[in-house]
């Protein structure tokens, strides 16, 4: 069965695991999962990721954060382009998550960055997601 939108399921995921309050959520990788992986660990919202290869599959375990009081360190998730409508952004237009509170992460042409980053370096590109 193929998956049309692989990074809503990525979210998905992420979301219903923080929901059911587990510590890790596994799903199959991408080189994009990965990357969005990357941001949300540089940013404080999850511990550590990791990719484990199977004979033919790779697996992406993403481990989730928690404070000492069971909070979640990630409060909401939004895919904000989709394969039908795609979103693009240039470097004057990117949209603020929550009053700069949260990131919105943006695929530019320099890789994926936070929305902060694009700013820093100058670059526009398509908003795949807010977090906040």
């Amino acid at each position: 069965m193929s998956m049309t939108d692989p990074i809503a399921d990525f979210l998905t995921r992420i979301r219903n695991g923080i929901k059911a309050r587990k510590s890790t959520v596994s799903m199959p990788s991408s080189k994009m999962k990965v990357h969005l992986s990357e941001v949300l660990k540089k940013e404080g919202y999850i511990n550590n990721f990791s990719v484990t290869e199977d004979n033919v599959f790779k697996t992406l375990t993403v481990e989730l954060k928690y404070d000492s009081e069971n909070q979640s360190a990630i409060e909401g998730l939004k895919r904000i382009s989709k394969p039908g409508q795609r979103i693009y952004a240039k470097r004057d237009n990117i949209p603020q998550v929550r009053y700069g509170l949260g990131i919105s992460i943006i695929t530019t042409s320099r890789g994926v960055m936070t929305d902060k980053e694009a700013i820093k370096n100058n670059v526009g590109g398509e908003v795949i997601c807010a977090i906040w």
